[in-house]
């Protein structure tokens, strides 16, 4: 077996949603759960088919993202793996959407960070061990810190 760290390249402008399915019928079951849950979303997605012809199936409203996502997919090629790139929405805008399709076993990550995904490769295929989402913690928040952040979330919306 063969472990490696596979990174995703993606703009700072947008989010990241990696999981795990099990059936062809997800990019069109995704595709529409995204349009549905966020009016202008702009997003690209690929799936990693896992038997049979074992292609990378994509789809999107948006060229640039879609070809990220397909380069995303590409780059693991692990069984089963969907890639979703977005602007104009977060990731829990639409997490509730993706997690309802019923082809979606996991959410590996949702973020806007720089990820890596681990990757063991077998002489059977390949499959995703996990992901590292941005940095190693450098501490416990403070006082200020928790003021900060309960001040972001109001002022983007997220809190009243």
């Amino acid at each position: 077996m063969e472990l490696m760290a596979v990174k995703i390249e993606k703009p700072e402008d947008c989010n990241v949603i990696l999981g795990q399915s099990h059936f062809i019928k997800t990019v069109e079951d995704l595709h529409e759960a995204l349009v549905n849950s966020v009016p202008n979303v702009k997003f690209g997605l690929a799936f990693c088919e896992a038997s049979g012809p074992c292609l990378v199936r994509v789809s999107g409203n948006d060229p640039e993202l879609t070809a990220l996502a397909q380069n995303g997919a590409v780059a693991l090629s692990s069984g089963h793996a969907f890639i979703i790139f977005i602007r104009k929405a977060y990731p829990v805008n639409v997490l509730a959407a993706i997690k309802t399709v019923p082809e979606v076993c996991s959410i590996f990550c949702a973020t806007a960070n720089a990820i890596e995904v681990i990757i063991a490769e077998t002489k059977q295929g390949r499959g995703i061990l996990g992901v590292i989402d941005g940095q190693k913690s450098k501490g416990i928040e403070t006082e200020d810190d928790v003021t900060e952040r309960k001040d972001l979330l109001r002022r983007i919306g997220y809190k009243l």
